[in-house]
């Protein structure tokens, strides 16, 4: 059952990178903290990343419902384990066109990104530092929407798992968050689980998929349901399309079927 949490307001959040590389035309609504980001030394890609996440587990434990706008997925686990220093017990609920499945020993390209849902189950152990205090999620308290675009080993993986697999559907949805019972639910989305068609400049494109529309009514569905705690928008276009009118108008609406109403800044000079 639902609690209250859909009164309360929304704490939002940005982290305008995408793994270790800023970008610097992410958009930043009007009334949102931008996490800042730590001078960070030449290194591996993944130490880079760590510094990042550190500054951005104390911007969520500082706050009460934080919705994060962010470049990547991987900084969801800065997000989990801040939500982690209120909450014993933690739900996810993950759309995306991916599954975010694959660790080291199985990826076939290495993308730190394709992994950020293993990291937050326990998967990928000595891949990033454990600074943050992250506590395995159990596959049990997980439910991953559409995952239309897996690799071999990744469907093979999530497969022997007990991820609960739905359709990017709101009564699927809706249906296995009941099962969760009042667990918090931290909801992540990655932009792309959005059919292609309706999403230009997308780094990952998936072809055919849900209509925003229809994700829309997903995210209120898993709002009326569960203890939505926090939420998480992946913000995932290229650089040059993070901040045009459609991908505004795009983010605008997604995070209304939240719950919550974005303002953004005047552009400059208007």
């Amino acid at each position: 059952m639902a609690d209250d949490s859909t009164d309360r307001a929304w704490d939002l959040i940005v982290t305008p990178w995408h793994l270790d590389e800023h970008v610097p035309d992410f958009p930043i609504p009007a009334d949102a903290t931008e996490v800042a980001r730590p001078v960070l030394p030449p290194g591996p890609v993944a130490a880079r990343m760590s510094l990042l996440h550190r500054a951005a587990v104390d911007a969520v434990a500082r706050v009460a419902r934080p919705l994060v706008l962010s470049g990547d997925c991987p900084t969801a686990r800065a997000t989990v384990a801040g939500l982690q220093r209120r909450h014993r017990d933690l739900a996810v609920l993950w759309l995306d066109a991916h599954g975010d499945f694959n660790t080291p020993a199985i990826s076939t390209s290495g993308y730190l990104g394709g992994m950020a849902l293993a990291m937050l189950t326990g998967r990928t152990p000595g891949l990033l530092e454990d600074a943050l205090g992250l506590r395995p999620v159990p596959d049990t308290r997980v439910v991953l929407a559409d995952a239309r675009d897996l690799d071999p080993a990744e469907r093979d993986a999530l497969t022997t798992s007990n991820v609960r697999r739905v359709a990017a559907d709101p009564a699927a949805i809706a249906a296995a968050l009941g099962q969760l019972g009042a667990t918090p639910v931290y909801l992540h989305l990655d932009i792309d689980v959005i059919d292609g068609a309706e999403l230009p400049g997308a780094r990952f494109p998936s072809g055919p998929g849900p209509s925003l529309a229809q994700i829309e009514e997903c995210l209120a569905a898993a709002c009326a349901t569960a203890n939505i705690t926090a939420a998480y928008i992946a913000c995932a276009w290229l650089p040059e399309h993070v901040s045009n009118e459609t991908t505004l108008e795009t983010i605008t609406r997604l995070t209304a079927a939240l719950g919550a109403s974005l303002a953004w800044p005047e552009p400059a000079g208007s």
